[in-house]
């Protein structure tokens, strides 16, 4: 058929159209909190830091993140546990500090947020309850005279 549409062309739109209508099922996830601490860097993107700054000097013309991190990939593959045990250590290192952080963090959440509330509520409560008592009393000051 010349400038016509096939069946074929009528059938892969039906079922991109069936597929958008099942993703508006899905649930949102909620949404991420931006003070929550990041999770630390494994022992391979530790020793990938060090690795693109080396591979920048040495292939200054090469800009594409692809090669970088194949590259990168491959020289870590070939690396011994030795080798890599000071990438690990500092892996570890950053763990640690991560775990104190987020066990500071969660105490913030847990304590922080309910007393947080909690002041802001009696707060409005006592000044609506002033100035109640500032209505009714001059009221009561015009009703005297």
């Amino acid at each position: 058929m010349k400038g016509g549409r096939s069946r074929a062309d009528d059938r892969g739109t039906d079922s991109k159209l069936k597929s958008k209508s099942s993703g508006a099922n899905k649930k949102k996830a909620p949404a991420k909190d931006p003070n929550k601490p990041k999770r630390p860097a494994s022992a391979f993107f530790v020793f990938m830091e060090e690795f693109r700054q080396q591979f920048k000097k040495d292939h200054p013309n090469n800009k594409s993140v692809a090669a970088v991190g194949k590259a990168g990939g491959e020289k870590w593959k070939s690396m011994s546990t030795s080798e890599k045990a000071p990438f690990v250590e500092r892996a570890e290192k950053r763990k640690k500090e991560y775990e104190k952080t987020m066990q500071a963090y969660n105490k913030k959440l847990a304590g922080g947020n309910n007393r947080g509330e909690d002041d802001e509520s009696d707060k409005s409560k006592s000044e609506v309850n002033d100035e109640d008592d500032d209505e009714e009393g001059s009221d009561e000051e015009d009703d005297d005279e």
